[in-house]
This record gives structure tokens, sequence and C-alpha cells, in this order.
């Protein structure tokens, strides 16, 4: 089966949008979300209406925790960062807000597990900056491939069976085998709102038959993204940081 794989996609509907057409391009028979539908951008309600008809038509999606900080709010957050998750639940409905809190923090399939942050404290809401993090994360499961989004930057980490760690950024458009004598924790960058230097919009392709990762970089209308974030009322860094995916 084909998976296409999306994390923080925070309510930009032109990147998201552009993924969605990409993915099914390429052949997806299957959508999986890591969390963090809403947050930053400024169409949380088609973003959450999305999600849910794509998870009744058999998605997966997991909580991020600018979805959980709708229903609860949070102390960790930047000035910015709430003030948009403020505008955010002042815009959804009951419907929606439900939906959000109902997602599951973690969920398990076949040999995989999906979680926005982390498996070894999900709910804490931790990076993965380094090896050490994700051979963290590793031990907590004994699934063998673990994805996970939240740090808005791709990247691959392994741990051979003497537990020895290697880490690579992936290049966009390269497949990757996840060789079945290593556990994998692979990092979705950002469809909403990348931060690595690359405005594009990022997801990722699995194949579960080959256990070949293709990560991708979508172009997307940020122009007018920017622009809905503006005319929203929403902090104005929080549009110029698209043009620079940071």
């Amino acid at each position: 089966m084909r998976l296409a794989l999306f994390s923080d996609i925070h309510a930009n509907r032109q990147a998201f949008s552009a993924c969605l057409e990409a993915a099914r391009a390429r052949g997806a028979e299957r959508l999986i979300c890591l969390g963090d539908i809403v947050g930053y951008g400024a169409d949380p309600e088609w973003a959450v209406d999305t999600l849910m008809d794509l998870v009744g038509k058999g998605a997966i999606a997991v909580r991020g925790n600018h979805d959980d900080a709708i229903g609860a709010p949070s102390d960790g957050m930047n000035a910015e960062a709430q003030a948009a998750i403020d505008w955010t639940r002042g815009r959804l409905s009951a419907e929606q807000r439900r939906f959000l809190a109902e997602l599951p923090i973690m969920r398990q399939e076949d040999d995989r597990l999906y979680v926005h942050s982390e498996a070894s404290d999900p709910a804490n809401w931790r990076y993965i900056r380094d090896t050490s993090d994700a051979a963290r994360s590793m031990m907590a499961t004994e699934l063998q491939i673990t994805f996970c989004g939240h740090i808005h930057r791709p990247a691959l980490y392994s741990m051979s069976s003497a537990a020895k760690m290697t880490s690579f950024v992936p290049t966009p458009g390269i497949k990757v085998q996840l060789l079945t004598g290593r556990r994998w924790l692979t990092v979705l960058g950002s469809v909403g709102q990348p931060r690595d230097g690359d405005p594009a919009a990022s997801f990722a392709m699995l194949d579960t038959t080959t256990r070949e990762i293709t990560y991708l970089r979508v172009p997307y209308d940020v122009a007018t993204a920017a622009a809905r974030i503006r005319a929203g009322g929403l902090p104005g860094w929080l549009a110029d940081r698209l043009f620079l995916g940071r």
C-alpha cells in the first residue's frame, strides 16, 4: 500500500491542498496525518472539515499540541502561537473542537507507530532534535518504524541491532529503503509552516511493500496563504515566515 504522510498542516489551506493533489497524483491509497491540523494559519475550519472527511474515508489522524490546546490551554506556547490558538478556538464549531479533542495521541498500524511529537512521553510534546532524542523515542516502542512531526524539519534516524544511531536529512524525491535490520524514526517536515529554510510544503510517501519512503516538497501559493493570515488579524510574523521557510 502507498501511504501519504502529512504533519503540521497548521490551517494552511493552500499548502495542504497542494500536498493532497500531489499525493493523489502519486497514487496514494491511504492518508496519515500526524497532528497539528490547526494553529498559525487562517483556515482552521476548512482544515478540520477536510480531515474529518478524510478520516471518515479511512485516513488515520493523531492529535498534535496545537490541536490539544484548542480544548486544553497550554502554558508552553509563545505569544504568537497562543494568539493564533485563541483566534482559532473562536472559529471552530463544537463538532470541530470535539473532533480534535477525541483524536488519539498515538496510533499503531502493523509495524508502524504514528505520533505527533515522540513516543516516550507523547503528551509532553518534546522535540526530536538529535540522535539522543531519537533514541529515547525509539526505545519506548517495540515497533520498527515510528513516524512523527512537530519540529517542522525533515529528518531520518535509524538504530542498529547494537543500538548504534545514525541520522541524516533526506533529499526530496530520493527513495530511502527502511531496511528491516534497523529500527527507524521518520521525522516529517511541515505541510503548512516549514522551518528548514525551504518554503515549499513538505510531506512523504511510503510504499509498505518495498519499505521505501520518499520525502517530497510541493510549491504552493504562499502569497495567498500569507494574505489570509494578515486579513484575519493574526500576528504578521506568522505570514512573513511562510516566505522564508523559518
